[in-house]
């Protein structure tokens, strides 16, 4: 389903809106309800990515489970690497885990090979480090294991959310420099929140066994990934327009959190009120700069600890004419799709500078921004929806755009809401 977004002016400057609850959240959560089923979770995310999660722990659960049985996570990475662990400790059970063809194009070897040094069996299906894969599940009694420090957090968050449930817990060696650390410190404060003990000293991780826990309620935090495309609409909005957000947290453990400070740069400012965020718009941009002119100016940042919000940022940056050289975006690489020239594609037919190597982009200012462009969105929820806010400024078209549903399936209805018109084709409104 291609979309046709008009250029468009918010309705309101002091919108207010509900955002389902973080996926990387509760995607965690879930699984460790799984393990410890005395867990009650609230505001769960209600995206593609959590369902699948839901649906293949509860097919664990159920009676008829089959002598091998296939589980596809679809396009879902998360799922794929939690559940790689997951389904490794679950003695006796046997399952062939597979997804779309994308996700049989992402390696899954660095955590597979993590799993069997701790004794887990797993096998290739098709090809060598990458799904689909078999595991046949069992006690594991080994508890040292040692990776690369710069692999992607979600290997290492496998890992950790199955570590209380081993026999003798687990020593996590992490060789070289960490990348994604709130990610990692997400889940080691999710461990802590129901009752697990666990170190995190320098680049070793422990974490001690616990098998029971008492009943234990948890509330999920809103998302902040899917905050940041409302960060993005004020940032290119007139100044005054307002956007409140719920809910959330000042102490928040996710690590796009980092939007706050980020967005200051572009004019937002952030207001805490009990469990809601304010977005305001109160300045133009304003960056240390020897030009005085705005396009000659750049923003610069590293993103190792919040890379998912890398394409919002950067097509906020080439909404307002200024440039941007995003660093530590190496993950990137092997995401939905490969984000960098993803983001280099799409943008440069928008009329942009781009460039961008393994870990980086570079966005040169630009006044010009092409109308009636036709998004690609390569199978990816990030692409369609850190270019719609774009549709302030010109005419564009998103083309696949049901694939936002992958992490926020309301987004196009929350947008029509605050006065985006958007239509599936020249007659009919969406």
């Amino acid at each position: 389903m291609n979309l046709h977004l008009q250029k468009s002016k918010l309705e309101t400057r002091n919108s207010k809106l509900s955002i389902t609850g973080s996926k990387s959240e509760t995607n965690r959560l879930l699984l460790l309800q799984a393990l410890y089923p005395k867990i009650s979770l609230e505001n769960i995310s209600n995206s593609d990515d959590s369902e699948v999660m839901l649906q293949a722990l509860q097919k664990l659960a159920t009676d008829n489970w089959q002598l091998t049985t296939e589980i596809d996570v679809h396009h879902a990475g998360t799922a794929m690497r939690f559940l790689t662990a997951y389904f490794a400790i679950q003695k006796g059970k046997e399952v062939i885990l597979t997804g779309s063809s994308r996700m049989k194009e992402r390696p899954i070897k660095i955590l597979v090979e993590a799993l069997q040094q701790l004794g887990a069996e797993i096998y290739y299906e098709e090809n060598e480090g990458f799904p689909p894969i078999r595991i046949k599940g069992k006690k594991l009694t080994n508890k040292k294991v040692s990776l690369q420090a710069n692999v992607s957090s979600q290997y290492i968050s496998a890992l950790l959310l199955i570590a209380p449930k081993l026999e003798n817990g687990l020593e996590l060696t992490l060789q070289g420099e960490i990348t994604s650390i709130p990610y990692i410190k997400m889940t080691l404060a999710l461990l802590n929140e129901i009752g697990i003990e666990t170190s995190f000293i320098e680049n070793k991780i422990i974490v001690k066994p616990l098998f029971t826990i008492h009943n234990s309620q948890l509330t999920i935090e809103s998302d902040w990934s899917s905050a940041s495309y409302w960060f993005s609409i004020v940032a290119l909005s007139e100044i005054g327009t307002k956007i409140t957000l719920s809910s959330y947290k000042q102490n928040s453990l996710q690590g796009d959190a980092a939007l706050v400070e980020i967005y200051k740069n572009f004019g937002v400012t952030t207001t805490f009120e009990n469990t809601t965020i304010v977005l305001e718009k109160v300045d133009n941009p304003k960056l240390d700069s020897s030009e005085c002119e705005l396009a000659k100016q750049t923003f610069n940042s590293q993103l190792n600890n919040s890379p998912d919000i890398a394409q919002t940022i950067a097509v906020t940056c080439f909404g307002l004419g200024i440039g941007c050289h995003l660093t530590g975006l190496h993950t990137l690489k092997i995401k939905e799709t490969d984000r960098l020239e993803a983001l280099k594609n799409e943008l440069t037919k928008l009329g942009a500078n781009v460039s961008v190597t393994n870990d980086s982009l570079t966005l040169e200012p630009s006044e010009i921004i092409n109308e009636s462009v036709s998004i690609k969105t390569y199978q990816d929820h990030r692409m369609a929806m850190a270019f719609a806010p774009l549709a302030l400024k010109v005419p564009i078209i998103i083309e696949e755009a049901e694939v936002v549903s992958k992490s926020y399936p309301t987004f196009w209805d929350d947008l029509k809401s605050v006065g985006f018109t958007i239509t599936t084709n020249c007659n009919s409104k969406m």
